[in-house]
């Protein structure tokens, strides 16, 4: 039984159906409890700067990204935290998850064709491969 579920997330589509995934394996177990991890790319985070005027918008939009699962997440009455971090996505996921023991860690696949993901390699193949709990990719 998982008690203790990351849950990477983009707020995408992919993310949304990692989403449910994570909410089956809880069902039933009112010790659960779902960390929701954030990631900010440093790339991303200069041109969201660039796009926008001021810090309280930017907030706010990072914010919208996750406030769907938000929502499911209270729908469905589950102990939830979300936490926001800053770096690549692949190596920030796999050192948090690491350094905080999960039971297993959800995450959402882009995806990608076979040789774009040979080339360029997805957050979530990056993650299945150097995170130590067990991992669940949902197509």
């Amino acid at each position: 039984m998982f008690n203790k579920i990351l849950l990477a997330s983009d707020g995408s589509e992919h993310a949304i159906r990692a989403l449910d995934k994570a909410l089956l394996l809880v069902r039933n177990n009112s010790s659960a409890f779902i960390e929701v991890v954030f990631v900010i790319d440093r790339e991303q985070s200069r041109a969201d700067v660039l796009h926008n005027w001021n810090s309280a918008d930017l907030e706010k939009k990072r914010k919208q990204k996750l406030a769907f699962t938000e929502q499911k997440l209270k729908k469905a009455d589950v102990d939830y935290q979300i936490t926001i971090l800053h770096g690549e996505p692949g190596p920030t996921i796999v050192k948090y998850a690491n350094e905080k023991e999960f039971d297993v860690c959800v995450i959402g696949s882009r995806g990608l064709n076979s040789l774009q993901e040979m080339v360029l390699g997805s957050v979530s193949h990056k993650v299945a491969k150097r995170v130590k709990c067990p991992v669940m990719v949902v197509k």
